[in-house]
């Protein structure tokens, strides 16, 4: 083995690729010569295809257009409420008439439910300066709370140490619509 020559090895590599690259090289040119008969095939498919779709958009019924429903809406941002607890309040009220939801909102003892009383009331009013609706014939279709910028503060602690302190905050949105639609 030792007497064996190392360049019959190489060679043996080198007749082996060679082949492979010639192929390699003919199957491109193959490929190259194809290229235009494609792109002019495509080209003729992509004219027929416009006057395709206008016999389509044609032979096509126009459908007729869906009455768009009212739905007034109001927002307040930066509300100084946790938005999780805020959100339990905005469940409950969630789908009533407005009559319902404003003596829900009365008597709860919870913070949001004062927030959320008087978006209730200023959506009410914009239904009925802004659309011309009666406001006790709506209810609350979508009320939504987002979380808002969240203001950090430190409070000192025993030994020099401080602890953080976070105050959240809430956007809310609520949307009112006539009492008979459904969304």
């Amino acid at each position: 083995m030792a007497d064996e020559n190392p360049d019959k090895k190489n060679s043996k590599k080198v007749a082996k690729k060679e082949p492979k690259k010639a192929a390699k090289r003919a199957e491109g040119k193959a490929a190259a010569k194809k290229a235009p008969a494609k792109k002019a095939a495509k080209k003729a498919s992509q004219e027929k295809a416009p006057a395709k779709k206008a016999a389509a958009k044609k032979a096509e019924p126009k459908k007729a257009k869906k009455p768009v429903a009212i739905v007034v809406r109001a927002s307040s941002r930066y509300v100084r409420i946790a938005p999780r607890k805020a959100r339990l309040i905005a469940d409950q009220v969630r789908g009533l008439q407005i009559d319902r939801a404003r003596a829900l909102l009365q008597f709860s003892p919870r913070a949001a439910a004062q927030d959320i009383g008087k978006l209730i009331e200023s959506a009410a009013a914009n239904a009925e300066n802004n659309h011309d609706l009666v406001a006790d014939e709506m209810r609350v279709a979508e009320i939504t709370v987002d979380e808002g910028p969240t203001l950090r503060r430190f409070r000192p602690r025993a030994l020099g140490r401080a602890t953080p302190i976070n105050k959240r905050t809430s956007h809310i949105a609520v949307a009112l619509s006539p009492e008979g639609e459904d969304f």
